[in-house]
Parts: C-alpha cells; structure tokens; sequence
C-alpha cells in the first residue's frame, strides 16, 4: 500500500534531520578542515591533501554509518545525496566542496570480469586520488593520452600508448592523472569499491576506441564553462541583442572551445555585430581550429550581409 501524503512528509522531514546531523558531524567537518586551505585552481596541492585524507582510513566508517543506519531503519529515508549507475558501477557523491568532490563506487564484479567490445576510455580530464578499500584482486589498467592543452587539436591527437598494469591491493592510495591518462578496472569476478576525491578544475574530457586506441569525441566537463554556454544559448534564444557585451567577453575565454561556441551564438543572434570580432578570431585566434572555423564561415557571413 502507498503511503499517505502525511506519511510522505513525515519521512521527509525524518531524512532532513538525518542529512542535517549527517553534514555537521565529525567526519565530515574534518573533512572539510583537510581541504579549506586548498585553492580549488591548485590541482596538485588539492591532490596532495586528498592523498593525506585517504591514506588515513579513521574517517571512512564513522562518515558512512548514519546514513546505512538510516537505510537499514526506515525505507522511506532518502540519503541527501546523488548516485548514479551503470553496467559497470554504482557511484554515490558524498560531499562537493569548493576543492573537488569525495565519491563512493561499488563496481559490479561480474561486469568487471566480463569483456565486451563496446567499452571505450575515457581521459577525465580530472586529477583524482582514489582509496580502493576492497579489490578482490582487480587490475588497473592504464594508457598514456599526452596533454589536452589550450592548443590541443583532435584531428591530430595521437593514439593511446598503453601503460602497464597496476595490481590492486585493499587499502592501496592511487593518483589517476585524467588530464593525460586513460584507465579502467578490470576485476576478477568480485566487487571492487573505490572512495575517490576528484579535483574541480577540469580540462577536456576525450574518448577513445579501446582496440585502436583512437580518438572518438572530445568534450567539456567545466561547470563554470558549460553554465556560460547555457546562457549564452538562452540569451540568444531571447533575441537579448542588448546582451553582446556578454558574448564578446565569451570569446576571450580561456577555453578555445568556449570561445567558438560564444563566437556562434553571437553570430545566430546577431551577426552585424558579432562580424568584426568574427575577422579578429579568423586572423589572430591563438587555436587553429578557432582560426579555421572563423575563416570558413567568415566570407558565408559577409555574404549575408552583403544581401541584407
């Protein structure tokens, strides 16, 4: 039978007591503490604090018993976090702080050990520490993707190389360099969990093939950046011609991808103004696939004007 409405409400307000406890206990104030000197933009620093955390395991059960014990207790308790799935794994974010996100993964053993033609590597684009508590003798496998700079180009990105393996044992502390590595778990029947802190500051994520070890697809997983392409996007959608400052600035943006995706948003929105930056990124943009994008569409746009 479902639950009434007042049912409803009161496990709600039964689980707000228990995330509210849950966010100003012990552990999760020293975890805080472990990280509130380090600058979110200091990947290397921020990865060493995460090394220090997760080398001591004190922490761990005391942070993740409330919440079991909530579950165990009441099946309406909703947890005051995210989790995501998939074949392989079961992920739950524990705590975002200004310096990276602390996660959980419960890996699924049979799927680990089970190999399919579909899997694909990713290079994160993230700095992570992660702590592999259980491994049952799992594998971390490992290739070199070389850098994703302010001048990485996909058409001429090379190859993976591959790396070799790293045998996990319970309690081992490992760095997983995203910006130039791709890995996966490859297990051996039994389930592998791993608590992992990932560094903010993020550059491209790239995917590749994993039997040529070529380059499928290239994205961004920067929040702030994805955030300003959203409302751009929206801001257009609008017709908020009033707004152009806004896209120039966009196209200045650190982020060669970002300052195309500005630069086309403009021109959809309005391409009289946006057309003389236009011709400064076909001339002087720093990135050669900005450069070559602006100059393909560069004479399609003064064509247009042209007729208007």
């Amino acid at each position: 039978m479902l639950p009434t409405a007042a049912a409803w409400a009161a496990a709600e307000r039964r689980s707000e007591r228990v995330a509210q406890d849950w966010f100003a206990s012990a552990p999760v104030a020293h975890l805080r503490a472990a990280f509130a000197d380090a600058d979110p933009l200091a990947v290397d620093a921020v990865a060493e604090a995460a090394r220090d955390i997760l080398h001591d395991a004190d922490w761990i059960t005391p942070l993740l018993v409330p919440l079991i014990a909530a579950l165990a207790n009441d099946p309406w308790f909703e947890p005051p976090l995210r989790v995501t799935r998939d074949r392989l794994r079961t992920t739950v974010e524990l705590l975002e702080l200004p310096a990276g996100m602390l996660s959980a993964t419960v890996f699924d053993g049979a799927a680990l050990a089970t190999p399919t033609t579909e899997t694909t590597l990713v290079a994160s684009g993230r700095l992570m520490v992660a702590r592999y508590p259980v491994t049952n003798g799992a594998r971390l496998l490992r290739w070199h993707a070389g850098e994703a700079n302010a001048r990485f180009r996909a058409a001429e990105a090379p190859p993976l190389a591959a790396m070799p393996p790293l045998t996990l044992h319970d309690g081992d502390v490992v760095t997983i360099d995203g910006r130039t590595r791709a890995h996966l778990i490859e297990g051996t029947g039994g389930e592998v969990v791993a608590l992992t802190f990932a560094t903010r500051t993020a550059g491209l994520v790239r995917e590749y093939a994993r039997d040529s070890g070529h380059l499928l697809r290239v994205g961004a997983t920067d929040q702030d950046q994805s955030r300003t392409r959203l409302l751009l996007t929206l801001l257009r959608h609008e017709g908020r011609r009033d707004a152009a400052g806004c896209f120039e600035a966009a196209t200045y943006a650190p982020a060669f991808h970002l300052r195309w995706a500005a630069m086309r948003e403009w021109l959809a929105l309005d391409a009289t103004t946006a057309l003389p930056r236009l011709r400064t990124l076909a001339a002087t943009d720093p990135h050669p696939e900005v450069r070559a994008a602006a100059r393909a569409t560069l004479p399609l746009v003064e064509a247009r004007q042209c007729r208007a």
